[in-house]
């Protein structure tokens, strides 16, 4: 598998949604997760972070209000 970043060029890349970026978090494609905490009121969601395998390894890098940032462990 390619190494992350190489799809781009390097290049910063965006992954927009829980379901699109857990996958890419599974795949190893991430270096980096940007989250925007949004509490859900009505409704249901997607766990970013809910998955059968081994649990995803995270820093916080920042915070900003409910803006949070993390670099992905390997």
């Amino acid at each position: 598998m390619p190494p992350p970043g190489s799809f781009c060029g390097g290049n910063p890349a965006g992954v927009l949604g829980a379901s699109a970026g857990r996958a890419c978090v599974d795949a190893g494609l991430l270096d980096e997760v940007a989250v925007v905490v949004i509490p859900v009121l009505l409704g249901g969601g997607v766990r970013l972070f809910e998955r059968s395998g081994p649990p995803v390894r995270l820093e916080l890098l920042a915070q900003v209000g409910t803006n949070l940032r993390y670099r992905v462990l390997r």
